[in-house]
């Protein structure tokens, strides 16, 4: 039986991720800050309660990364998927970003939080039958991509993030790991807002193909949900 372990899995796109694999017949270690807070993550272990464990994550916090790792010591984990993330302040223009303290809590999260996630958890991705690491960035972090400009803030704790891929996806290479970035879509989530294009479910999918499709060759790429490469 085949194993996950995914961040962010109290709402939207983590929780959504762990339903699709657990109907798929996976085992699934699902994280959260407080798991007990969400009703639908603890009524999807009252329904697989073989399949899938609740554990209490903190990614901001390096130790509780730490502990879980120590505890999940001798699983083999085949889709290691860092999905939790945060925007932070929204409509932040240039000659008014001076919030340092709210830059800083979005790149512990969007960026220091998977690598020190990776880091813990490559062991018992290394021992496993996939050795897929997925770390959901966004396409707003491409520098080729961007037309628009702004977005000061996220924007650059999803570059940052991508390097971060990118650097890992060499270093890990020797074990066989597959590091790659995953862009879920515009997705209508709290952080997507109402406009986006697509709901939590159809960029769980999404996601789902493109990390069952990964191949050596994918290694290292920035994959937007439609399969596509995305430039950095």
């Amino acid at each position: 039986m085949k194993t996950a372990l995914i961040t962010g899995t109290n709402r939207g796109i983590g929780l959504d991720l762990t339903r699709q694999l657990l109907e798929d017949g996976w085992r699934v270690h699902a994280t959260a800050r407080d798991p007990e807070q969400s009703a639908e993550l603890k009524a999807l272990a009252f329904a697989h309660p073989e399949t899938l464990r609740l554990h209490a994550l903190d990614v901001a916090d390096a130790e509780s990364i730490r502990a879980l790792s120590d505890q999940l010591a001798d699983e083999s984990i085949d889709w290691l998927i860092n999905n939790a993330g945060i925007y932070g302040p929204r409509g932040v223009a240039f000659g008014n970003v001076h919030d340092v303290e709210a830059w800083l809590d979005v790149f512990r999260i969007n960026c220091i939080a998977p690598t020190l996630i990776m880091q813990a958890f490559a062991d018992q991705v290394a021992r496993s039958d996939e050795k897929k690491i997925g770390i959901l960035s966004s396409k707003v972090g491409s520098m080729g991509d961007n037309g628009s400009g702004g977005g000061y803030i996220y924007r650059s704790s999803k570059a940052a993030v991508n390097a971060v891929i990118k650097s890992a996806s060499i270093d890990l290479e020797p074990r066989g790991i597959n590091v790659v970035a995953l862009h879920p879509g515009w997705v209508l989530t709290d952080m997507g807002g109402p406009n986006a294009e697509i709901t939590t479910a159809q960029s769980a999918t999404g996601l789902r193909r493109n990390m069952a499709g990964l191949t050596e060759a994918d290694r290292g790429r920035f994959i937007d949900i439609d399969g596509t490469t995305i430039p950095w």
